[in-house]
């Protein structure tokens, strides 16, 4: 198909040089060769009168235009995907389809084995994907690269449909041997050592650090993990304890020795939910995972 002379498959090289910013690294998205890649672009800048992509010093930069053309272009090549991938009805039984997720390792653990036994039992074929948390979930959405957020609300955006799930608490944790949980105010949790985590390469706190910081409550932490489900195995074997989701904290309970109390102070109620881009929205297979993550969600 032609569009003013505009081959279409030139939109997906388009998109590729929009997001990698490097010839070299869109060719290989887009499984090209380097010249071919080059000579598309050529074909670009001379149907846009533009040149798209600049080397500013040691990099590649967008121009203007570069950069207003590259969320409506991706954009369209997500309509188009949704489009030829529509099929009149999904048959879970006889599906092959790859279904991805980026979560944390939180929903990793509580919630992706409960789904997966599910799905088995009715879509043997199908496969799934699970990517770790990044710092900007919302770009991978928007671009394609997966199907699903599984992630708290307040991480989810305005701009794509969402539903809710569950909502989680906290609670401490500690060695089941040390006897400071037994009574433990808010002098005594804050004088204790903590573990906690940060996340992503920007190694941002987890929202109980933020939360604590606030309300100007500065706890004592000695160990930094890069996940919540590494949190049960620093913790025993030493006097230091970590605020973690209670459902996390109860799974890990059945295989260390942890003990588990209510924490001195109130902390809000963790909501979590799912998202998936707009323009599957009506894709009966989308629609089926959906109905099925909430499905398991609702028998936590």
């Amino acid at each position: 198909m032609h569009l003013n002379r505009l081959d279409l498959n030139l939109l997906v090289v388009l998109d590729a040089l929009l997001t990698e910013k490097n010839v070299t690294k869109a060719a290989k998205l887009v499984h090209l060769s380097q010249p071919a890649t080059s000579g598309a672009l050529s074909r670009l800048r001379e149907y846009f009168a533009d040149d798209i992509l600049v080397r500013i010093g040691s990099k590649m930069v967008l121009t203007p235009l570069g950069e207003s053309l590259a969320i409506p272009v991706n954009n369209i090549l997500l309509q188009i995907q949704a489009t030829v991938e529509k099929r009149p009805e999904f048959v879970p039984e006889e599906s092959e389809r790859n279904f991805r997720f980026m979560l944390s390792d939180y929903t990793n653990a509580i919630f992706i084995p409960k789904l997966l036994k599910k799905a088995l039992k009715m879509a043997p074929k199908v496969k799934f994907e699970f990517t770790q948390l990044y710092d900007d979930p919302q770009e991978d959405l928007e671009k394609g690269k997966i199907d699903f957020l599984l992630l708290p609300e307040f991480s989810l955006s305005s701009s794509h449909p969402s539903c809710h799930l569950f909502d989680e608490t906290y609670v401490c944790v500690g060695d089941i041997n040390n006897s400071a949980l037994d009574h433990l105010d808010l002098d005594t949790f804050l004088s204790l050592g903590h573990v906690t985590t940060h996340f992503g390469a920007q190694f941002r706190p987890s929202l109980v650090d933020t939360i604590l910081e606030e309300r100007n409550i500065k706890s004592n932490v000695e160990v930094v993990t890069p996940s919540f489900t590494s949190i049960p195995q620093v913790v025993v074997g030493t006097n230091r304890i970590a605020v973690m989701h209670s459902r996390l904290a109860i799974e890990w309970s059945e295989y260390l020795p942890l003990k588990i109390v209510s924490l001195p102070l109130e902390l809000p109620v963790m909501k979590w939910g799912l998202q998936w881009h707009q323009y599957r929205d009506n894709d009966p297979g989308s629609i089926w995972m959906k109905e099925l993550v909430i499905e398991t969600a609702q028998q936590l």
